[in-house]
């Protein structure tokens, strides 16, 4: 037979409770060092490992939380008991210890003790028994801040971003046209082609806007830092997480920021940047000193340029797509085929310097593409020093860009040309 339904109340005086089921107390340091070495930089793979739980186990708790740490940096006061006096807490009271004795022991007062024991007590056994666990969670539990998320309240306001985060197109006629379906996957944002850049409004932008056409009515007002961590975070309310796809960056998860500083290309060295060029390259002076860039076109096709910095003598690298390309499924880890790979840049390179007389192919600039992650093997084949300008300065291979732009324009003219639409 089971127990009646007001059994644990009949037996301790107090109102049943649902079960927390398996405490999650045992984890918080654990989570916690986790979020440290997030915030340090560490992925999620090796934050988990430095933690010493499984690896599978750190990107689920970072897609969880959506890229953000459920805990304060702030460490804690010592105001609140700690889950470590709670178990020194239980260990002195089977000893049968008074709380003026665990009070004094654990140098707190004994009202707080008193009240710690009051509150917190299981009742699932149907007696008024303290353990840590379930007194840690029910702290826990009472600590929660109780007020919901101000879209989940609003419904008038959460239709507004909503509204405006998708992007929903109108055609001439004024109806509405459907964007693509984008599948929420956890970690990855959509396809580039899927995004809705052009007419999704960015949090900020909605955040602004609100003041313009709401400028009377206070509660139509929300910050675009709270309408990111309505789309990051789990279970804060309000907006559905497929809406992420429709950010400038589609990304699924926040990043952290030490994350995003430590990006960059591992085949780069400080010794290989542009600063250490010789002064003789920036003046012109003498030829031989190369700049070079890619053209990406349709379908992943493109074409590379090589410029003299003295002369401003051009040549085109011809960079077709390699065998196997769009032929049967993808090698995992494998080379890149669609034709401007590092093996396809670095061959193309070669095969043109080679064709020079050897006192024109002195140096080559380029930017940090992974397409030039071969450059030590090229420097080996040509005798080429390569530099590398720094990231966001197209500015210091300006021969290069101002070339291209040319290039561009006469390829624009040239297909008009053909169509028939030019002035010429």
């Amino acid at each position: 037979m089971g127990r009646s339904a007001g059994w644990v109340t009949e037996r301790t005086g107090r109102a049943p409770m649902r079960s927390p089921g398996r405490p999650g107390v045992n984890q918080r340091g654990v989570k916690q060092a986790f979020w440290e070495c997030i915030a340090s930089g560490a992925s999620s793979e090796q934050a988990a490992q430095a933690c010493g739980v499984s690896q599978p186990l750190g990107p689920r708790w970072f897609r969880q939380a959506g890229g953000m740490s459920p805990f304060s940096s702030k460490p804690p006061s010592g105001r609140y008991l700690s889950f470590a006096e709670r178990e020194e807490i239980a260990l002195l009271r089977i000893q049968k210890c008074g709380v003026r004795e665990i009070g004094r022991r654990l140098g707190r007062s004994p009202s707080t003790i008193s009240r710690e024991l009051r509150r917190n007590v299981a009742t699932r056994s149907g007696a008024l028994n303290y353990r840590a666990t379930v007194a840690q969670w029910k702290a826990e539990r009472l600590a929660k801040r109780p007020k919901m998320a101000k879209l989940a309240q609003n419904k008038r306001l959460q239709a507004y971003v909503q509204e405006r985060l998708a992007g929903k197109v109108a055609d001439a006629r004024g109806r509405r046209i459907s964007g693509p379906e984008v599948p929420w996957k956890g970690r990855r944002h959509g396809r580039r082609a899927d995004r809705r850049w052009a007419m999704s409004w960015s949090p900020e932008q909605i955040s602004r806007r609100l003041r313009v056409d709401f400028p009377d009515d206070e509660s139509m007002r929300i910050s675009h830092e709270a309408i990111y961590q309505a789309l990051y975070v789990q279970g804060r309310g309000g907006l559905r997480r497929e809406l992420t796809a429709c950010l400038r960056t589609g990304r699924a998860l926040r990043v952290p920021r030490a994350r995003t500083r430590q990006r960059g290309k591992q085949f780069i060295t400080p010794e290989l940047m542009i600063s250490e060029r010789p002064p003789e390259v920036a003046d012109r002076a003498v030829p031989g000193h190369w700049e070079g860039d890619l053209i990406i076109g349709l379908n992943s096709s493109a074409i590379g340029t090589l410029v003299e910095r003295t002369t401003r003598f051009t040549m085109l690298l011809h960079l077709p797509p390699m065998a196997g390309h769009r032929e049967g499924d993808r090698v995992k880890n494998g080379p890149a085929l669609a034709g401007h790979g590092a093996e396809a840049v670095r061959d193309a390179i070669a095969a043109k310097i080679a064709t020079l007389p050897a006192q024109l192919g002195k140096s080559l600039t380029w930017d940090q593409g992974s397409e030039m992650a071969q450059h030590a093997q090229l420097r080996i084949e040509t005798g080429l020093a390569i530099y590398f300008c720094d990231p966001r300065s197209p500015w210091q291979r300006g021969t290069n860009e101002n070339t291209k732009g040319v290039y561009a324009q006469i390829s624009e003219t040239f297909h008009d040309c053909l169509r028939g639409v030019c002035e010429c």
